[in-house]
């Protein structure tokens, strides 16, 4: 195991630098994209394709732009230089089928709404007609685990089940890209690992484009096809990493992989370059 374990490791060493090669159809292009707030750079010459069906996790220590380089993603803030294309076309705007995932689940459902009402927000505004309106929602409950929680209001569910709904809430906007900003961050272990599960099975049935933005480097390999891991002051790109991790996934056996290990050590070695 040992000796694998480093010749995975001077792999990963010898690999460059460049955007790996996904072999996927970009859906999203970022060109030399930077963005600054008065006289603080912030973001510095981001060069990144997202391809179509890929689930990119993005880690980095705290200040080096993760959270903010979803924003330009979504559409709710724009670049200050380079230029950001989604379907080719450039973004200057938010997309009806990005959607977003915040952490902080509590505030981002409506407590005077329960879980079925929570869902119909993202399909009234749609516009969908009211009569397919009760379908879709008995659907993505049970996708996400909440049939028997219909009719609960936000502060009569766990945290993991607050999450699992503002999930279904997104899909509810058949979202071709799910932009997540730490959504698990705050639950305890063995609740996040399920729903890391829970979201590859989503990712994966939906063929949705999924960016992931964390802190975690395990949960970080565990998701991802690429890691794109970011350098601070300004944030840039320093790396960009395949996972060479075989499909589906398992919380015990993937984690015991020789690739995995190799991987933890890569990108904590490269956090720690700035504790």
């Amino acid at each position: 195991m040992t000796a694998t374990l480093h010749q995975f490791e001077r792999n990963f060493e010898d690999a460059p630098r460049a955007a790996a090669k996904t072999g996927r159809k970009p859906l999203i292009s970022l060109k030399g994209v930077g963005l600054s707030f008065g006289s603080h750079e912030v973001l510095q010459d981001i060069n990144v394709d997202i391809g179509e069906g890929e689930f990119v996790c993005v880690i980095g220590p705290s200040g080096c732009g993760k959270t903010t380089l979803l924003r330009i993603l979504s559409g709710l803030i724009q670049a200050s230089r380079g230029t950001v294309s989604y379907r080719g076309k450039a973004q200057t705007e938010p997309a009806s089928d990005i959607a977003i995932v915040f952490q902080d689940y509590a505030n981002a459902l409506l407590p005077w709404r329960t879980a079925s009402q929570n869902i119909s927000l993202a399909l009234e505004a749609a516009a969908t007609p009211r009569a397919e309106r009760k379908d879709r929602i008995a659907h993505l409950l049970e996708k996400v685990g909440l049939s028997k929680h219909a009719d609960k209001y936000p502060s009569e569910m766990s945290g993991g089940m607050q999450q699992r709904l503002q999930i279904a809430r997104c899909l509810a906007q058949n979202p071709s890209v799910i932009l997540m900003d730490e959504p698990f961050g705050a639950l305890d272990a063995m609740t996040r690992q399920k729903l890391q599960d829970e979201i590859l099975a989503i990712v994966s049935e939906s063929n949705v484009t999924a960016f992931f933005v964390t802190h975690d480097l395990e949960e970080a390999i565990y998701l991802a096809d690429r890691v794109i891991a970011l350098e601070p002051n300004p944030g840039r790109i320093a790396e960009l990493i395949d996972v060479p991790l075989a499909r589906p996934r398992n919380q015990l056996t993937t984690r015991e992989e020789p690739e995995f290990l190799a991987l933890r050590r890569k990108l904590f070695d490269f956090v720690l370059r700035y504790e």
